[in-house]
């Protein structure tokens, strides 16, 4: 299994990364993706990728919301940032970064710590981090909270290739996302052990098109719901797919893992599959 959206960097875990990848190895993780929510979170990011390599791997983006309140910078300066983050990154003798994001659009409302964008500054933001993913070919870790219309609208006239984290979007937006160009995936979360309406829509998930998360510290699975969540509880997920399919879906989700992030399968030898 690995682990497609994770922040260790979080101060819920950041100090006791190495006690996180133990317990995540015994419990069948191969690896695991950090997911990336301001400028410094990404430099962060790389900077476990490359101290972990046979383990972890980077994603780096800017959150729709502002999850670094001190950076003023205008929205361009900050894109500019990004992609001088990204060209760094080719100087490594393994280059760790297999995404783009977490990046999107959020119209609820921010919790303590982060702060409210403007429509037009999520936007803005959002068509710089498909430009940066195509540019550079890297697939999108898509956020999309209460607002996965308009972020299907926005990816429907650019071809580009990514996950909706955490996907939320019910029955009706699935053939939509299945739809746009090139290859779209649907990542699920601890969640998933206990909203029975989510769990009835992985059966109208392509098989192929699935793809497991633990999003921690947060949305621990049943049995830990409301703890702080880690890698180590993603077979919790891939357990609950499987019931729900009647299957073993575990290499079939592997297989699509490395197939959206295609780096990875640079790093198979590595990661003992």
């Amino acid at each position: 299994m690995i682990d497609t959206h994770a922040h260790l960097n979080f101060p819920q875990l950041k100090n006791q990364i190495d006690k996180i990848i133990a317990e995540s190895k015994k419990t069948g993780v191969l690896a695991i993706v950090l997911a990336a929510s301001n400028l410094a979170d990404s430099i962060a990011n790389l900077k476990l990728a490359q101290k972990y390599p046979e383990c972890l791997f980077a994603s780096v983006g800017i959150h729709p919301q502002k999850t670094d309140p001190e950076n003023k910078m205008p929205i361009d300066e900050q894109l500019q940032s990004l992609e001088k983050i990204i060209l760094d990154a080719k100087r490594y003798p393994l280059n760790p970064i297999v995404a783009i994001g977490e990046t999107g659009l959020d119209f609820s409302e921010p919790p303590p710590g982060e702060e409210k964008r403007t429509l037009k500054d999520q936007e803005s933001l959002f068509l710089g981090h498909i430009k940066l993913a195509q540019k550079y070919n890297l697939p999108l870790i898509v956020h999309a909270r209460k607002a996965t219309d308009e972020v299907i609208k926005i990816l429907s006239s650019r071809a580009q290739r990514g996950v909706f984290h955490c996907y939320a979007g019910g029955r009706k937006r699935i053939a939509k996302i299945l739809s746009l160009s090139k290859d779209w995936y649907f990542g699920f979360d601890g969640n998933l052990t206990y909203d029975v309406g989510l769990q009835t829509i992985i059966p109208l998930i392509p098989e192929d098109k699935l793809l497991i998360e633990t999003d921690s510290p947060f949305l621990a699975p049943a049995p830990y719901r409301g703890k702080v969540n880690t890698p180590a509880n993603l077979h919790f997920i891939q357990e609950k797919i499987n019931e729900i399919s009647q299957k073993d879906l575990t290499k079939q989700i592997l297989h699509n893992t490395k197939s959206l992030f295609s780096r990875l399968i640079k790093a198979s030898s590595r990661l003992n599959s």
